[in-house]
Order: C-alpha cells, then sequence, then structure tokens
C-alpha cells in the first residue's frame, strides 16, 4: 500500500472513532464565529497572527487571556503583556495587531463579500501585515470557511512521513499551491473538506486537535 492509500485509511479509521465527534464539534464552532461581531472575529484574526513561528497552544492561552486587548491595548502595553506571556516576537506581533485594526471595518466588509475563499485568502495576505499563506488560511478556517489548507510544519512532517512531498527548503506561494493541491486529493478521497482534513491531520501527527 503506497503512502497515499495508507493515510486515506488511517483518516477513514479515525472518522469511524469518537474522533469524528471532537471533530464535529469543532467545525460547528468555527461556524458559529462567523455569526460573531467583528470585535469577536478580529481576535481570532490576532490569534493567528500569533501563531506564525510560534506555538499554537500558547496561543490559544495568550488570546483567552489578553481578550479585549487586542481591540483596545495600546502598542507598548499589548507588547508588554505578549513579552510576560512568552510569546517568542512580541514587539513584532504587538505592531501588527494594532496595525490590523486599521483594517477593521474594511474586514467586516470583505468578509461578508462575494470573494471566493481563496481570493478571501489573498485579499488578507496583501491587506494585514503578519499574515501569510499558513495564517490567512488558518484565520478563515477558524470563522467557517472550510475550502483551504493550512499547511505548517506539523502537516509538511505529516506527509514526508507518508512521501506524499519532499521536504520544502522553502514555503514559497507555488509550493503552498502544489502541497494544497496534494491535500485536495487526500480530502476528496476521504470526503472531507479541506479545514476538515487538518484536525484529522494534526490529531495524527500531535494526538491533539485544537483550532
Amino acid at each position: 500500500m503506497n503512502g497515499l492509500n495508507r493515510l486515506i485509511e488511517h483518516i477513514k479509521y479515525l472518522r469511524k472513532s469518537n474522533i469524528k465527534y471532537l471533530v464535529e464539534s469543532r467545525v460547528r464552532e468555527f461556524k458559529e464565529n462567523r455569526n460573531k461581531p467583528i470585535t469577536e472575529i478580529f481576535k481570532e484574526l490576532c490569534f493567528c497572527i500569533l501563531t506564525a513561528n510560534f506555538s499554537a497552544e500558547k496561543s490559544i492561552e495568550i488570546q483567552r487571556i489578553i481578550d479585549d486587548g487586542f481591540i483596545n491595548l495600546p502598542e507598548n502595553e499589548l507588547e508588554e503583556k505578549l513579552r510576560f506571556l512568552g510569546h517568542r516576537y512580541p514587539t513584532l506581533r504587538a505592531r501588527y495587531i494594532v496595525e490590523a485594526r486599521k483594517s477593521i471595518h474594511q474586514l467586516n466588509n470583505i468578509l461578508k463579500s462575494s470573494l471566493s475563499e481563496k481570493d478571501l485568502r489573498e485579499w488578507l495576505i496583501r491587506n494585514i501585515k503578519g499574515l501569510g499563506y499558513k495564517e490567512a488560511s488558518h484565520f478563515l478556517r477558524n470563522i467557517g470557511f472550510m475550502n483551504l489548507a493550512i499547511i505548517d510544519f506539523h502537516i509538511i512532517n505529516l506527509l514526508l512521513k507518508y512521501g506524499l512531498i519532499d521536504k520544502p527548503k522553502t514555503l514559497t506561494r507555488r509550493r503552498y499551491m502544489e502541497i494544497e493541491r496534494i491535500l485536495g486529493e487526500v480530502a476528496e478521497k476521504t470526503g472531507l473538506r479541506l479545514g476538515e482534513l487538518d484536525l484529522y491531520l494534526w490529531y495524527i501527527e500531535t494526538g491533539k486537535i485544537l483550532k
């Protein structure tokens, strides 16, 4: 059995286990997030800015503690808070978050527009400093847009183990799209959307289902 088929069988096995219910619960949360006020959606954007080259679990904890501070803390206080809470890049992330506040109303409008998910992602990357393809895809998935791949080092390591990709030296736009197409094939063969597939892959690689 080749690597692709082994991975597909592993996912199908998990879909018959209790993990399926955890994934479904998380997906419902993501869909509910899209109907929340833009201030709550913005906090999710800030979470995704924090996750760049940093632990998702620690970012979840920081998001929980700072909460409304993402909206109203002055940049220097936000930086101090991020540093105190152990973020790896407090100065840069505080700057990105404060800069992103200027786009909050535009963000609200663009998320309600008829743009495709891929076009929404491109808009985010162009207009919100601190978001690359992974972070923009992560944000959109966490507010209910389920058809984009979130390609971080956990996913890359998993695909390497199954022999589905060669290790990328850097994750360029072109390489991201190539890996997204591979994940799209896995999603299609398992009857999942990319945003759901990510949760199963994360579980296989880490034993956890986060967000």
